[in-house]
């Protein structure tokens, strides 16, 4: 079982960045999926962002939704095993919890296994 602790949430103004770290402990797989979704009051779980750890230093097969596209970054520091959210460019409709999650296996388009508490996130 893989246990997710996010952090680095805030309420920041429109047109601010925040960065989101997430420590995954446990058993992981030496190939592995972590990601980063989120969800508002009323919607649904929005998957954000995909990243696939042990192929490649760093992670490879990034993945983005439409809506931060541009504006978001995955990454990943295998030295301090966690990973990152670099949220740049927020707006009001960023407004949400958000989660990271894991999978094990490459296949990280498929849903995740494990996923944080959260860390909430305020644009206003």
């Amino acid at each position: 079982h893989v246990q997710l602790v996010e952090s680095g949430g805030d309420s920041v103004q429109p047109g601010g960045s925040l960065r989101l770290s997430c420590v995954p402990s446990g058993n992981t797989n030496r190939d592995y999926c972590l990601g980063w979704f989120r969800q508002a009051p009323g919607k649904e779980r929005e998957r954000l962002t995909t990243i696939r750890i042990g192929l490649t230093p760093g992670g490879s097969h990034m993945t983005y939704a439409d809506s931060v596209k541009g504006r978001f970054a995955i990454s990943h520091d295998s030295a301090k095993n966690t990973l990152y959210l670099q949220m740049n460019n927020l707006k009001p409709e960023d407004t949400a919890m958000y989660y990271c999650g894991y999978r094990s296996g490459t296949y990280c388009f498929r849903d995740f296994t494990s996923t944080g508490q959260g860390t909430q996130v305020t644009v206003s």
